[in-house]
């Protein structure tokens, strides 16, 4: 659903939405206690104190006004309709609640010490905000809150709370365990700002706004959102607005919506998912599997639009995807508005996205490509699959401990990222995983200090590869064509089908290499040498042998294979990498990703290092040497001894 109607909606209404606080209309009735009858014979009352409406079965239309000081308690077992405006107030000795409005010239409100509800709807009533049109709204608004008009009377709903309004609106504070239900296709929006207790369930079926550029909103206990329209956060200047609630729909069109202002942040940690039931009141999916098959009239598509927000899906304590579900039944879009679009993955276990993430308009996804960049939060566990081909142009950072995957390892669930656009590149400082079963993929340009695994059957090709983690080859081929592996602190072979080609790289040099029995090493047939560190071993007649592995070598095509058919069991000392920091072994599992085992330990395992190493480790032990000496004779010298521990 479009997602801009609201701002002109409000925009146009905001003044209309300031009701002032009525003077008592002639003929009103003065009351507390029962006011059933009254309300009942559409009287005008002036509360003086707690008012209760006892609804009798059916449903009540209401045509007069509340107005005075007092309180009002619906029950019973019928449904009220007041049509017109009511502005009763908490009596004065029970208004505590404060609002301030920081922000210079981003103004934004902040509420505290919120009053007890001037509004109850007990359990079993049901109270309705109007009848299709702009009035039956209970509240005053004397704050004169930028952007909205706050509602002074706070409300309890543990019955039911119709939204029949066609305007923009606050409820003030909500409580209570109940259900809020908007009508599908009625064009009026709910406005959340501030800290609402409420732990029922809120049923949208047009459009709510969960705070906005000036109001945060929380809804710390809700049981769940049902989407059936357009869910729209937003966020003031600088601040981080968080929803812990899942969402669920059940109408195929219904979206969340996500802006954010420089320097703000949101954080949404539950899931978004297809319901399967009719009852507002508990909405519930009989079947996950539901979330990734299409089922009839597409009721369970569903969509989110990032518009230029700094956007975060998890917070670290969990593992369940905010989007669960394919292309068929759900879509993703990064827009560029005043800044560009981020998302970024924070989850601390393994989460598997199975869509698209494009920049088009709604459903129509993949019409551009998306305006953004991904992020992998460096959480313990945080370990993300892209089971699908992605579409947006932007950046891919993996951060330290984190995981990211392309392909999920089995048939169907391949992925892979955008090439083609003038941002696309990854930074990974922790693990890439490439996993495709049938379709080969390029990588755009990788750097960083983490390291990149090829564990599928399809190829995967490195264009530009500037990274100095290891290199690792499970399962299948690692191409490398217009770039090399310099950088790399390492490359192993870890399985007898591995194989690393070099054919068409711009070097063919590699720090450390660890092999297995039958893993294959192409390299350029005009190539005369291969080098490993500082070895070079002469490609010449059927056999190569280096550092006690031994290789057979063929010339097909154009091309020098080469055979791993024996190895060597010693290893040497790492070498030092460009940073001079210990170079991580290609089996390290601190840096190859899912690769377990360390290299000396697999059968048939062979380490090629260079001799330079093992000299700098030669100086190094001689200068520690010379140290001890010189620390020795000086304690000599004051006739000390002194005990020193590490």
């Amino acid at each position: 659903m479009k997602s801009a109607w609201h701002a002109l909606l409000a925009s146009a209404i905001v003044a209309a939405t300031t009701v002032p606080v009525a003077l008592a209309p002639t003929g009103a009735v003065a009351a507390d206690g029962d006011i059933t009858s009254s309300i009942l014979a559409d009287s005008d009352v002036v509360l003086g104190g707690n008012a209760v409406v006892n609804v009798p079965p059916g449903t009540h239309t209401y045509s007069g006004v509340i107005s005075g000081q007092g309180s009002l308690r619906v029950s019973g077992t019928g449904t009220l309709i007041p049509t017109k405006d009511s502005t009763f107030t908490l009596p004065g000795s029970q208004q505590g609640q404060s609002v301030s409005i920081p922000g210079g010239n981003h103004p934004y409100v902040v509420l505290g010490n919120p009053d007890r509800p001037a509004i109850t709807v007990d359990a079993g009533a049901t109270l309705q905000y109007g009848n299709g049109g702009t009035t039956g709204l209970i509240g005053a608004f004397p704050y004169n809150s930028p952007g909205y008009q706050q509602n002074q009377d706070n409300i309890r709903v543990d019955g039911t709370l119709n939204l029949s309004l066609t305007r923009l609106f606050n409820l003030g504070t909500i409580s209570g365990s109940g259900t809020i239900v908007q009508p599908r296709n009625l064009w009026g929006t709910l406005q959340l700002c501030g800290s609402n207790p409420f732990s029922g369930v809120l049923d949208i079926g047009t459009g709510a706004n969960y705070a906005s550029t000036t109001c945060a909103a929380d809804l710390p206990n809700a049981k769940a959102v049902l989407n059936r329209g357009s869910w729209i956060i937003d966020t003031p200047l600088n601040q981080t607005v968080v929803q812990r609630q899942n969402f669920y729909s059940r109408e195929y069109g219904n979206d969340v919506n996500v802006h954010s202002r420089p320097g703000s942040k949101v954080v949404l940690t539950g899931t978004y998912s297809y319901s399967d039931n009719t009852d507002p009141a508990s909405p519930t999916l009989s079947n996950g599997n539901l979330n990734w098959v299409t089922v009839a009239h597409r009721s369970n598509k569903r969509g989110t639009n990032i518009e230029g927000a700094d956007v975060q899906w998890g917070d670290g304590t969990t593992h369940q995807i905010f989007m669960p579900g394919t292309a068929e039944t759900a879509y993703i879009n990064l827009h560029a508005r005043s800044q560009r679009s981020r998302l970024t993955f924070d989850y601390n276990g393994p989460v598997t996205l199975g869509l698209p993430i494009g920049g088009g308009m709604y459903h129509d996804t993949l019409a551009a490509p998306g305006a953004g960049d991904i992020v992998i939060a460096g959480t313990a566990g945080n370990d993300v699959t892209f089971a699908a081909a992605q579409f947006y142009d932007g950046s891919t950072t993996i951060l330290r401990d984190a995981t990211l995957r392309l392909g999920s390892g089995t048939a169907g669930a391949d992925g892979s990222l955008y090439t083609k656009g003038t941002l696309s590149a990854i930074s990974d400082n922790g693990s890439l995983i490439i996993q495709n079963v049938r379709t080969p993929v390029t990588l755009p340009a990788v750097s960083g200090s983490g390291s990149v695994t090829q564990n599928g059957t399809a190829t995967t090709t490195l264009t530009a590869a500037s990274y100095t983690g290891a290199t690792t080859v499970a399962k299948g081929t690692l191409a490398v064509a217009g770039a090399s592996l310099s950088s790399s602190s390492g490359v192993a072979l870890t399985d007898a089908s591995a194989v690393l080609d070099l054919g068409a790289a711009t070097s063919t040099t590699l720090r450390t290499v660890e092999v297995v029995t039958g893993a294959k090493i192409i390299l350029p047939g005009a190539a005369q040498s291969f080098t490993v560190g500082s070895q070079d071993a002469a490609l010449s007649g059927d056999t190569l042998s280096v550092g006690g592995a031994s290789f057979s070598l063929a010339r097909t095509a154009g091309r020098i294979e080469l055979t791993a058919v024996t190895a060597a069991t010693e290893t040497a000392s790492p070498s030092a990498t460009s940073t001079g920091e210990p170079a991580g072994r290609a089996g390290d599992p601190a840096s190859a990703g899912s690769t377990a085992d360390t290299a000396a330990a697999r059968a048939g395992g062979a380490v090629w290092e260079t001799p330079a190493a093992v000299g700098s480790a030669l100086a190094a032990a001689a200068g520690v040497l010379l140290l001890a000496l010189r620390i020795r004779r000086r304690r000599g010298h004051t006739g000390r001894r002194r005990r020193h521990g590490r």
